[in-house]
Order: structure tokens, then C-alpha cells, then sequence
């Protein structure tokens, strides 16, 4: 019949069949064949457009940064999409049902963060007209730890950021077709990510993120009223999760999100991954201009406020429907397989597709643009422009298949979102040192900076072994363990650059912070439009960031 068709099951009934109807795998294929050809075809549009205006990039900046020309919009879009990866549909809806919606501390945390990346940061990246920031790293301390912080991007954009997206969408593949290998899950949705990213570069990836961040946000939005239907009331949902479920500020013993590791651990993962990522930060050095980088930035810092509704919150709605879930990372799966009639199902799922590939595509052109610029042109200065850009396609397709290779591993972890918060507390804090502090101080030299990246950050990978792979039980709390090298990091910056003889100031004396830049930028911004101000829209995102916490504390 056809309403056995078009009708889910039961909320709460028996297992949900997870057959893949055949108007939900039409919906899926069309998606897909869209969502590569529609950037492809719009790149090169934009790309005759600026020729027919006059305007000539170099190739290599036009592929690994759009010829520097994105509008607002697309930024904040891309930034959000490019955050949203497998692990948003998947990781946080599992995060959320295990341990409530504390987790949403590094979405809440993400918005201030942005703005003290506008305030702060980001003019000085654009400042340097790098292509990479660990480019920016020469130019503020020396080539050592350029090569340095290269080396650790790319280990982290093929065994951190790639491999968990790769995994999170073959944990929902794993629910659907159980018998194929995760292996060949992980390859295909690869496959999928890397055809416009090797073809068209970040141009093409800038316009892919922001089709996929729509359709993802949109589905959240769909799955949100279906699971709150599903459950009738918040009373019913309150009452399934319990009061510390509902809380965003856990106590200082909790094991999964203590309050004080919000600043020793949350605050210090955020900073690395919003402000000094080139993951992430390439969608900002590809921006039309710093208006349009910051205001792209506060899009996506208002937009990283409504994870909490969009995805956190119906994992722990899902409290309410299946109490006895054995797997955290399948409850996604299995409220779209209960939830939602056939067709609809099949959005959902290009949405998911959308956020594994919308990520997997930003890592490989991250990857191939810090390849092609941090060592291939460092190393060889007289390679052609259309030499550049075929070595950053060869290094999309080598990380890809490392990748590939690493992500089943992650399997050993709780929860997706456990995997990523634990290992980035242990490797990232010396990254965050190295750039806010040498953007602070103008005494930080480049001995302390190169030191301090070659010792803290393989002292963290062993750390990060000996205290939550080996044992069976962690030993100590990540989020505290990033405090910890934070504080190590900082000294070490500090005493060794006193130790040391002063920077020359043609390193320091453009990329370090001065009040004078705020008394110009004060009496520039004077007669400028409220909704164009920078700086009004972020007192606005941080009241409402205030607000959401303060209603859910």
C-alpha cells in the first residue's frame, strides 16, 4: 500500500527499518549531480565575469583562493559549512544524547571567539596577503616554524578533521547498509567530495559550502519539529533527560564537560579552530575585503548559536523516544528512518551527505594549498603557476587517501565528538600560543615561537596516548590537559624570547597589535551605517550568546 510507503513508523515502536526507498535514493542522486555541477558551472561564470571587468589573478590565487574576491555571504556560509561536517548531524546529536546539551559549550563558544577574531586577528591576516597562515608564521617569525606549523596542519587536516568527517558519514552509511564495509563507505564518500575540489579549487568549494550549509540547516530544522512531535511537550523531554542533561554549566567533577575546563580546554580548542585553522581561516583570506571577512564571520558566529535547536537538542529529545539506544552516534539515523515518510528521508540524508563532503572538500583544498605554497614553492621558488596548482591537486588526491585509511580507526572512541575534542586538547594549545601571543607582544622571537611548536606539540601526542588511548579509563580530564599546555606554551614563548635577543622589528612592526589601530579604525567607523558597523553587530551576537546561556545555565 502506499501509505505503508509514505508513513514512518511509530515513534518509540520497534527498531526503524532503515531501507532506502527508491524515491529517497532519486532524491539523493539528483542531489549530488547538482551539488558537483552547479559549482563547477558557477565558478567559471564568475571567473569570465572578472576577466570581462579587468581584473587578472594569478592562477594559483584564483584556485587556492578564489582570486580573493568572496562576498560576505558566501563567507559565513562556507564557514559554517565547512564547521558543520559529518559530526554535526551525527556527532552532536550522539554527544547530545549521552551527555545533554553541555555540549553545545563549543558552539556557544565558537560566536565569541569570532569576534575576537575580527577584533583581534584577522586584520593582520589580511594584512600579510598570505595564502596560508603558516606562510603568515614566516613573515611574522621565521621559515622554521613555517615548516613547522605546515607539517602539523597537514597531519591534522588528513588523521583529525578529514578522517572524523569521513568516519561520521560512515557511521550512517553503516545503519543503512550494514553489510558494506566501512572501508568502502569512507572511500566513496571521499570520492564524492574531491571531484570539484581537485577540478575547481577553493572557488568552487566557496560555492558548494554555501549550497550545503542551506540544505543542511534546512534539514535540521526539519528532523527538530519531527523529533519535538514525535515527543509532544517539553515537559516530556525535561523529564526524560533529567536536570543535568538540560544544562549547558556542568559541576568542576563531571567527566565530560567540567565548568572550569569552558576556559582551560573549550575556549582554547575554539581559538584554534576558528582563528588560527587554515581550514577554516581560508574562507576569511579569500574575502573581498576585512568588511566582508568580518561580516562573513559574524554570519556564521549567529548561525553556530542555532546548532543548540537545529542539532543538539534533538539528541537529547531523543531521550524520550528510545531510552535504551546501545550507540550514541545512531541516534541521527534512526529518528530520520523513524521520523520522517519517504522522500523527505532522502533529503535529510543529501543534507547529511552535504555536510560530510562540504567539510572533506575544505580539508583537501586546505591540505593541497598548504602543500603547494608551504613547500613546494618555499622549495622550488621557480615552479610556474600552472605547476603550483597541479601539485595541489597530486597532494588533494595523497591526503585523501591517508585519510581514507585512518578514519576506521576512530571507532575505538566513545562518541565522534569525544575523538576530536580529546585529541585537539592535546595538540593544538602551543598553535594557539604561537599566534595570539606573537600577535600580542612584539618581543616573542622566533626561537621561542619554533621551540615552542617542536617540543609542546609531540610532548601532546604523547601525552594524548599515554593518558586516553593506552588506559581504560582516561587519567586525566582533556579539557584540563589543555589548560595545562597552554600555561607550558606561554611560558616557554616568554622566557625564551627574554632569554633571547629582540625580534627585528621588520618582523613585528606590521603584524603586531598597536592602540593606534583602534583610535584610526574608531574615527573611520564614525558615520557608518549601523547594520554596516562591525562592532555594533558583535555586541549584538554577544548579548544574544549571553542570553541563550543564561536561559539554559
Amino acid at each position: 500500500m502506499i501509505s505503508d510507503v509514505l508513513l514512518p513508523m511509530s515513534a518509540g515502536g520497534s527498531t526503524p527499518d532503515f531501507t532506502v526507498r527508491a524515491l529517497d535514493l532519486s532524491v539523493i542522486i539528483a542531489y549530488l549531480v547538482l551539488s558537483r555541477i552547479i559549482p563547477l558551472v558557477a565558478q567559471s561564470r564568475m571567473k569570465k565575469k572578472a576577466k570581462a571587468g579587468g581584473k587578472e589573478t594569478d592562477e594559483s590565487e584564483d584556485y587556492f583562493l578564489g582570486g580573493r574576491n568572496f562576498l560576505w555571504p558566501f563567507v559565513g556560509l562556507s564557514l559554517v559549512a565547512t564547521n558543520m561536517s559529518g559530526a554535526t548531524f551525527v556527532g552532536l546529536a550522539g554527544g547530545a544524547y549521552e551527555q545533554g546539551i553541555s555540549i553545545f559549550a563549543y558552539e556557544w563558544m565558537s560566536a565569541v571567539i569570532l569576534v575576537i577574531f575580527i577584533f583581534f586577528i584577522l586584520p593582520f591576516y589580511l594584512r600579510s596577503k598570505v595564502f596560508t597562515l603558516p606562510e603568515y608564521l614566516e613573515q611574522r617569525y621565521d621559515r622554521r616554524s613555517r615548516m613547522a606549523f605546515a607539517g602539523f596542519n597537514l597531519f591534522a587536516n588528513m588523521f583529525i578533521d578529514m578522517a572524523a568527517a569521513l568516519f561520521a558519514g560512515a557511521v550512517v552509511v553503516k545503519v543503512l547498509y550494514p553489510d558494506v564495509p566501512m572501508l568502502v563507505s569512507v572511500a566513496v564518500l571521499a570520492l564524492l567530495a574531491a571531484v570539484y575540489t581537485v577540478i575547481g579549487g577553493l572557488g568552487a568549494v566557496i560555492i558548494s559550502d554555501s549550497i550545503q550549509a542551506t540544505v543542511t540547516l534546512i534539514g535540521g530544522v526539519i528532523v527538530l519539529i519531527a523529533t519535538f512531535n514525535a515527543v509532544g511537550s517539553w515537559d516530556a523531554v525535561t523529564e526524560a533527560a533529567g536536570e543535568e542533561r538540560m544544562s549547558l554549566i556542568l559541576p568542576a567533577d563531571n567527566p565530560d564537560l567540567p565548568w572550569p575546563g569552558l576556559i582551560t580546554g573549550v575556549l582554547v580548542i575554539g581559538l584554534y579552530y576558528w582563528t588560527t585553522n587554515q581550514l577554516v581561516v581560508q574562507r576569511t583570506l579569500g574575502a573581498k575585503s576585512l568588511d566582508h571577512g568580518r561580516w562573513g564571520s559574524l554570519l556564521a558566529g549567529f548561525i553556530k548559536l542555532a546548532f543548540l535547536f537545529l542539532f543538539i537538542l534533538p539528541g537529547v529529545m531523543a531521550l524520550a523516544i528510545y531510552p535504551e539506544l546501545d550507540d550514541p552516534d545512531t541516534v541521527f539515523p534512526t529518528l530520520v528512518f523513524d521520523l520522517l515518510p519517504v522522500g523527505v528521508r532522502g533529503l535529510i540524508l543529501a543534507a547529511v551527505i552535504a555536510a560530510i563532503t562540504s567539510t572533506v572538500d575544505s580539508i583537501l583544498n586546505s591540505a593541497s594549498t598548504i602543500v603547494t605554497m608551504d613547500f613546494v614553492k618555499t622549495l622550488r621558488p621557480d615552479t610556474s603557476q600552472r605547476g603550483l596548482v597541479f601539485s595541489g591537486r597530486v597532494a588533494t588526491v595523497v591526503a585523501l587517501v591517508v585519510a581514507i585509511a585512518w578514519a576506521p580507526f576512530i571507532a575505538q572512541f566513545d562518541t565522534l565528538y569525544e575523538y576530536l575534542q580529546s585529541v585537539l586538547s592535546f595538540l593544538v594549545p602551543p598553535v594557539v600560543a604561537v599566534f595570539l601571543v606573537g600577535i600580542a607582544s612584539k618581543r616573542i622571537s622566533a626561537t621561542a615561537a619554533f621551540v615552542t611548536l617542536v617540543v609542546v606539540q609531540p610532548l601532546g601526542l604523547l601525552a594524548f596516548i599515554l593518558t586516553q588511548v593506552v588506559p581504560e579509563e582516561p587519567t586525566i580530564q582533556f579539557l584540563y590537559a589543555a589548560g595545562l599546555s597552554l600555561a607550558l606554551s606561554v611560558v616557554m614563548l616568554v622566557v625564551i624570547s627574554i632569554l633571547g635577543p629582540s625580534p627585528d622589528e621588520s618582523k613585528t612592526k606590521e603584524l603586531t597589535w598597536k592602540k593606534d589601530y583602534w583610535t584610526e579604525e574608531t574615527a573611520a567607523l564614525k558615520g557608518v551605517p549601523v547594520w554596516a558597523n562591525y562592532r555594533l553587530i558583535s555586541v549584538v551576537l554577544l548579548l544574544t550568546t549571553a542570553g541563550i546561556v543564561i536561559a539554559f545555565a
